[in-house]
């Protein structure tokens, strides 16, 4: 006893020391806090406690916290957001442009899992899956009949179908996804062949694609479609330019309509491929004026070619920046409807607990020096988000004369052109949206279960169409699409000019069942306002 006496000071002292040394290894400054004596801080930290231990009705302090830091964000801007765990993983994969998994496009048809596509040189397309195949089980999740929809909390189906049931959907994800390089171990039945087939895939690494279509419109004209700027958004795109360019493509449509944004250094990449070396791409400014540049280098591959930017009232952040990088440089022409106006930067930040915030750090401008962030205030959500129905109100999706602008943002390119800030970014070609030939939602939302049926029953002779073929020669007497018409044995009569966007959507997305969205853009920009627009543009160049 009296030796342990002796030797305390010395284990106390060690202790200290010891204590001393892991707390210089946190990182204080990137708020890793372990011993706190912020009082905002205990104060947090004592509510929860009295409401966990004190409060009259059990509270799940979790979820409280949880609403506690969207609604902390909500007070600071429109783009500062919580990502709570259970979401954060979805959001990073789409942004990351991958995750790991099996490699199939499927719907929910009827009680079973349909595998509408197998994604080229994936784990299925390996293991052997085809189109058609009904997914029974994976591992130990089945995958099928009453007890599966029961267990996916889906209530019944409707109409012989629950295409895109989110729930199932979900549960299918689930028993189909994990870690790259684990097994599942999936049984599978085979109309062809009326067989159940057993299949060992091993999971990888499966593409998001963010550039969904890319073509040839004429001779001279190509088309990109660029749906957000996630971390694969680049070698996508430069992949698509340069076969195009290679088919002769002098003028490109960049088509960024509905894109929400991304990555902004994505955003610069793509810039650089039309912008000379050291034009100004966009620079950024901090809470401390810190200001930050973002120039085009020599590597851009279409410098000398002609660029037209489609935008509409859906393309915010980074499809701003490069529309505005493009604009203030007199590069190219800006085509479509007033952007969203969007000119803050995110960057996401981890709580430790699988959670994060996307937090507002720094806001950008274009190169003549504009900010594009539409107004908002500290009690913005509600106007801010009813934002497109002013635009609705205001007349300005249909009249470029309804556009708003304010005098004190105004701003000139290089080449005297007048651009303005303040709210989006203003087209230098407006083309209103089409009001035209609509039709209901009961038309178009038995569109996808009607198709893959009608492939699935007839699939070794659909299977034997090439795209260009297709687009030109499929179900010319209409044949296949009355069919769907009769078999919805609607009571009323449809307008001919509903029924001609109803069949040119029908065949589009037919074409997409068989192909990709390649095909399902070809068939609906026959009659693409936009796109008209830009080809009547380039054909006076």
């Amino acid at each position: 006893m009296t030796k342990r006496k002796a030797y305390l000071p010395l284990y106390i002292g060690i202790a200290i020391a010891l204590g001393i040394f892991i707390g210089s290894t946190f990182n204080f400054n990137n708020n890793a806090v372990l011993f706190s004596s912020n009082s905002k801080e205990a104060k947090i930290k004592r509510l929860i406690n009295f409401i966990q231990y004190d409060y009259v009705d059990k509270v799940n302090t979790d979820s409280l916290l949880d609403d506690a830091i969207t609604t902390m964000l909500a007070k600071l801007d429109p783009h500062s957001v919580y990502i709570p765990k259970d979401e954060l993983q979805s959001v990073t994969e789409s942004m990351q442009g991958k995750f790991a998994g099996i490699g199939v496009s499927f719907l929910i048809h009827e009680d079973s899992v349909a595998v509408s596509s197998v994604i080229k040189g994936g784990p299925s397309e390996k293991a052997g899956i085809k189109a058609g195949d009904r997914i029974l089980v994976a591992n130990t999740d089945t995958l099928f009949g009453k007890s599966f929809i029961k267990k996916a909390g889906v209530a019944k189906i409707e109409r012989g179908t629950i295409d895109g049931n989110r729930k199932m959907s979900d549960a299918v994800m689930k028993a189909l996804k994990g870690e790259p390089n684990t097994k599942v171990n999936v049984l599978a039945y085979r109309r062809s062949v009326n067989k159940k087939l057993n299949f060992a895939i091993t999971r990888g690494d499966v593409s998001i694609k963010s550039v969904s279509a890319h073509y040839m419109i004429n001779n001279t004209l190509g088309y990109i479609k660029v749906d957000r700027f996630a971390r694969t958004t680049y070698d996508e795109f430069k992949q698509d330019l340069d076969e195009l360019i290679s088919k002769g493509m002098t003028s490109l449509a960049l088509d960024l309509r509905g894109n929400p944004g991304g990555y902004m250094d994505i955003s610069n990449k793509i810039v650089d491929e039309f912008l000379s070396e050291g034009k100004l791409i966009v620079f950024t400014k901090s809470k401390n004026g810190a200001i930050d540049k973002s120039f085009a280098t020599d590597k851009g591959d279409f410098e000398h070619g002609k660029i037209y930017v489609l935008i509409d009232q859906n393309s915010a952040s980074a499809s701003e920046i490069v529309a505005g990088a493009l604009q203030d440089n007199d590069k190219g022409t800006i085509v479509g409807r007033r952007s969203f106006g969007k000119g803050l930067v995110q960057q996401e930040m981890e709580l430790g607990d699988g959670s994060a915030v996307r937090l507002t750090t720094a806001r950008y401008y274009t190169p003549t020096g504009r900010s594009i962030q539409k107004p908002y205030t500290k009690n913005h959500t509600d106007q801010y988000n009813n934002d497109y129905l002013e635009r609705i109100h205001n007349g300005e999706l249909v009249s470029r004369d309804s556009i708003k602008v304010d005098d004190s943002l105004k701003y000139k390119t290089p080449k005297g052109k007048i651009v303005y800030g303040g709210g989006g970014i203003i087209p230098d070609v407006f083309v209103s949206i089409d009001t035209t030939g609509t039709f209901s939602n009961e038309l178009y939302s038995e569109l996808s279960p009607f198709i893959f049926k009608y492939i699935d029953n007839n699939r070794t002779e659909m299977n034997k169409w090439e795209l260009y073929d297709f687009v030109k020669n499929f179900d010319k007497n209409d044949k296949i699409f009355n069919e769907y018409i009769s078999e919805l044995n609607l009571n009323y009569t449809i307008a001919p000019r509903v029924k001609e966007d109803l069949e040119r959507y029908f065949n589009a997305i037919m074409a997409r069942n068989l192909f990709d969205e390649t095909g399902y853009f070809i068939i609906t920009q026959k009659k693409d306002n936009m796109i008209l627009k830009v080809i009547e543009l380039d054909s006076k160049k």
